[in-house]
């Protein structure tokens, strides 16, 4: 196990899903984005990061087809315990530097797994998997700390972005469409401050 799959195992083993910082208890800004972005009933989704988010619970509800990634396991099943009957859902447990997609999906939901990535082989990575798993013509929805907001997360360094810096690092190959600043407050009442950027991909 790597030193990054020991550390996010770690946290949810020993958490419950309103324990930790990022806890939302309904993604209404995530749904709202997605919607925005042109999110249909018959459109496929995947959640990068997802862990025990309540995201997959609404898009399970209303899509053909739903993947959630993590790197923990634990997280994953903990959330699957939810949602028993959820056939719709792919579960795919892998650290997002080297999942190898096996399909393509319409739409790609990021909130706060990519400002973790701090080397550049790690992010050349994920945008390696981004590109493979997002069909031409597909949304891509990413959520980081804002320039603004925390330097840390769960302990954990984290590179801080503004939409300009987002769409230098996905490249030529995918479109800005919409940001959008939001200020989240955590289960303690601390406000992070968030960029949500959403892209469209333009190459093949």
């Amino acid at each position: 196990m790597t030193e990054r799959e020991t550390h996010w195992e770690a946290v949810y083993t020993s958490k419950g899903d309103s324990e930790v910082s990022w806890f939302e208890a309904s993604p209404d800004l995530s749904l709202s984005l997605l919607r925005e972005a042109g999110l249909t009933a018959d459109a496929s989704v995947i959640d990068i990061g997802g862990g025990m988010s309540r995201l997959v619970d609404a898009l399970a509800a209303q899509q053909d087809h739903v993947a959630v990634l993590d790197i923990s396991a634990a997280a994953l099943a903990k959330a699957r315990r939810r949602l028993p009957e959820a056939a719709n859902v792919e579960w795919i447990v892998s650290d997002i530097t080297a999942w190898q997609p096996s399909r393509q999906y319409d739409f790609w939901h990021d909130r706060a797994a990519l400002h973790f990535l701090t080397e550049e082989a790690d992010q050349q990575a994920y945008l390696n998997a981004l590109n493979s798993a997002v069909r031409p013509g597909g949304k891509v929805v990413i959520g980081t700390f804002a320039p603004d907001g925390p330097e840390k997360c769960s302990g954990l360094p984290v590179v801080r972005h503004d939409a300009r810096s987002l769409e230098k690092f996905l490249g030529t190959g995918f479109k800005l469409i919409a940001e959008r600043r939001h200020d989240h407050e955590t289960p303690w009442q601390a406000v992070q401050r968030f960029q949500f950027s959403t892209f469209e991909k333009i190459g093949g």
